[in-house]
Parts: structure tokens; C-alpha cells; sequence
């Protein structure tokens, strides 16, 4: 690697943005949030989505599932909330529809896995195990929008460990276990999954919310609650990403409240290897995109040759 001086740090002309996720490769830390950026064709009018480290598609179901009724989302102060519950035509037509037209985009395509029962869960990875350009699953043991399974499963130590478990008997690629914020202490949640066999950990994913339409007197969502996210959950993610961080041994990949280069060095630092970009992507479709340039320049300002070498610099 070519180095300049001159400067109170030692130049870098080009830093390295690869890391690892087990045995994922990703060419920089920087992937999009599942529910936040489709099947990534979405955004393939507004850049190239193949220099992106990982895109997490949306939540995909062993069953089709419309979801719940509208209204479904509400704007609040710095952030959303969300009550779509997982709207999706389930995983035999992502395998027949989605899978062909994503399976030649040069990053890593990741599905995110829900399921209302173990069962399902398993199902739903044991079919996805078979695709072969899809390298990872990011299982979803945290939502909050659903009636049944989602977030029950993530709150939990025990029911945790029992779905991890068996999807890891049928799942034999790169298992990312995505946690819920809702607990008492996400530190007993992400040990237990990782001595279950999760590869990776991925918090936060939402928090759960309501608003309320003081003229009808009504909850604003059809649901009561939801789940919110964007800028105002960022310092609550940091912090759990923190202190999973310092709890396991597997990489944490970081999300919640990402909204620009900045963040995303925050979340680095407090132990995250990669990071999501989720609610942002619906006010900047670009904003992924700056935020590789971003880190890239930072690290480049900083003469740091890795970004690596940032990875939990604050417990380190």
C-alpha cells in the first residue's frame, strides 16, 4: 500500500474497507438494512449497488403474508414508526421470481428469515440453504410488528437458543442473528445465540413505540404500536452495541439511527465489524454510497491503512 507523508498522519492513498463476518467477505462495512431497501433493484437507478459490502433484502416468510392493516406507518420527531408486519410473498417466490434477477449482483445478497414458529423458521433457511449465491441469512428473531413469533423469540434466552439451534442444523452458510432492543439486558441474548452457533450478532433492530392521533383520540397505527427507528434510536443502538461488543466473541454488525459517515465510524468504534444502513435510505437514496466515500476519506485523513484496525477502538 502506497503511503504519503507530509501531513501530522501518515497518508493513505487507498485504505482497505474489507472485512470479514465469519466466512463473509465484504469488500467495505457498509450494508443496507432489511424492509429499508427492497430487493435492492429498487435502488439500482441511483448508483451501483454491487459497491455496496451487503445487502440485507426484505424479511422473507416460509409462507406469503400480507401484513398488517394501514395505517401501517407514522412519521414522529427524528425517526418512523412501522407497523408493516412483514409483508412479503414468501420463499418460494423469492426463489422462483426474486433470486434470478439478484444473482449476478456482485456484492453479498443476504435474506432476512421470519417465521411465526420454529418450524417456519427452519423451513423457510433450509430452502435458502440451497440458493447458491446467497451467502448469509440474517435471522429475524427481533420484530415487533407481529402477532405471533418475531420479537418473542429475540426476548428470550431460552427461546432464543431453540430456534438458533435448529436453523443451524439445517442452515450450513453464514448465520447472522439479528437482536431485539426490547430486553431487559441484550448482553444474555447475544451470549446465548452465539453458544447456539450464530456466526454474527446485528442489532438493534427497532424499539417499540406508539403514537396517537389526539383529534380522533386513536392510536395513529392500526396495530397501537410499532416499531421506531431512524436518527432518534441511534445513541440506545450505540450503546448496545457497545456493550455486545464487549460481551461476545463473534463479530456485532451495528445498525439503528445511521445517517451518515460519522455514525458509522461511531458504531466501529464501539465494536461494530460492519454496519446497516436502514430508515435513511427513505431520505437519501444515496446515503449509503457517501458513507463508504466518507469512512474511506476518514480513514484516508487519518493515515489508518484498515479499517480494521477502528473496529472496537473504544474497548480495546
Amino acid at each position: 500500500m502506497q503511503r504519503r507523508s507530509g501531513s501530522k498522519h501518515t497518508k493513505v492513498d487507498m485504505a482497505n474497507l474489507n472485512v470479514n463476518i465469519g466466512k463473509l467477505q465484504l469488500k467495505n462495512p457498509v450494508m443496507t438494512a432489511s424492509g429499508t431497501f427492497g430487493y435492492g433493484l429498487e435502488f439500482s437507478d441511483f448508483f451501483d449497488i454491487s459497491k455496496l459490502g451487503g445487502i440485507i433484502v426484505k424479511g422473507t416468510t416460509i409462507h406469503h403474508r400480507e401484513g398488517n392493516f394501514y395505517p401501517r406507518m407514522a412519521e414522529t420527531p427524528s425517526g418512523m414508526l412501522n407497523a408493516v408486519g412483514l409483508q412479503n410473498k414468501g420463499v418460494d417466490y423469492f426463489i422462483s421470481d426474486i433470486y434470478p434477477q439478484i444473482i449476478n449482483i456482485d456484492t453479498n445478497m443476504i435474506v432476512n428469515v421470519s417465521g411465526s414458529t420454529i418450524e417456519d423458521y427452519v423451513a423457510c433457511a433450509e430452502k435458502i440453504n440451497d440458493l447458491e449465491k446467497i451467502p448469509a441469512i440474517e435471522l429475524n428473531i427481533s420484530c415487533p410488528n407481529v402477532k405471533q413469533g418475531g420479537m418473542a423469540f429475540g426476548t428470550n434466552c431460552r427461546s432464543a437458543e431453540d430456534v438458533v439451534t435448529a436453523v443451524r442444523k439445517v442452515y450450513h452458510k453464514t448465520l447472522i442473528v439479528k437482536l431485539s432492543p426490547n430486553v431487559t439486558d441484550i448482553t444474555e441474548i447475544a451470549r446465548s445465540v452465539e453458544a447456539s452457533g450464530a456466526d454474527s450478532v446485528s442489532l438493534i433492530n427497532t424499539l417499540l413505540g406508539m403514537a396517537i392521533d389526539v383529534e380522533k383520540r386513536k392510536p395513529v397505527l392500526s396495530t397501537t404500536t410499532g416499531g421506531l427507528s431512524g436518527p432518534c434510536v441511534k445513541p440506545v443502538a450505540l450503546r448496545m452495541v457497545w456493550q455486545t461488543a464487549k460481551a461476545v466473541k463473534i463479530p456485532v454488525v451495528g445498525l439503528g439511527g445511521i445517517s451518515n459517515w460519522k455514525d458509522a465510524i461511531e458504531f466501529i468504534l464501539a465494536g461494530a465489524t460492519a454496519i446497516q444502513i436502514g430508515t435513511y435510505n427513505f431520505i437519501d437514496p444515496l446515503v449509503s454510497i457517501k458513507i463508504i466515500d466518507g469512512i474511506n476519506e476518514y480513514l484516508d485523513r487519518q493515515g489508518i491503512g484498515s479499517v480494521n484496525e477502528l473496529v472496537g477502538g473504544l474497548i480495546k
